[in-house]
């Protein structure tokens, strides 16, 4: 009996857990130390249809602040995270603030019965993506992703992975005192 097979195999499961730990490494990320990338870039006129059925164009939300949250039924800490964005929403509206949610590689069925179980589907508008087409043009890396947009369309800050109240505090106030 050769070693061979043994070798091959070896090598095929370490590039594999090479490969887990690069992708973990990304999705794990502290959003807060991530940086704009690209710095002052003009976001992308992302447009679509809505969970509701309408169509929508995130340039059509020019001269606000806008934050969009990108995520995904299946994702444990957009269920958390969710909520917390929908009452920003709906406190910081008034000072000039939208959010828009992006739903990821999920049906519309689905994405409405996660948002109905959260309690948050009338919160704001959320675009369907189930095919990860929209989340390629915004430079998607994963779920959970946060983007804060000034108000002239440019990206401010993007998070990878969860914020927290700290994180949209420190980059959103100050952008809405403007």
């Amino acid at each position: 009996m050769t070693a061979r097979p043994y070798l091959v195999a070896g090598a095929v499961a370490l590039g594999a857990c090479g490969l887990a730990a690069v992708l973990a490494q990304g999705l794990l990320r502290d959003g807060a130390a991530t940086p704009v990338v690209p710095a002052r870039a003009t976001a992308p006129n992302v447009s679509g249809t809505t969970l509701g059925g309408e169509r929508f164009a995130l340039a059509g939300l020019r001269g606000h602040v806008v934050l969009v949250t990108v995520w995904a039924s299946w994702c444990g800490t957009c269920r958390q995270e969710l909520p917390m964005l929908a009452d920003l929403a709906r406190r910081l509206r008034p000072r000039g603030l939208r959010v828009v949610g992006l739903n990821i590689r999920d049906s519309p069925r689905v994405a409405e019965a996660f948002l109905r179980e959260i309690g948050i589907s009338d919160a704001f508008p959320h675009l369907t993506d189930p095919d990860g087409r929209l989340a390629l043009e915004l430079g998607v890396f994963g779920v959970p992703e946060t983007y804060v947009l000034d108000r002239d369309g440019t990206v401010a800050r993007r998070g990878v992975g969860p914020v927290d109240a700290e994180w949209l505090d420190r980059h959103l106030l100050p952008r809405l005192a403007r």
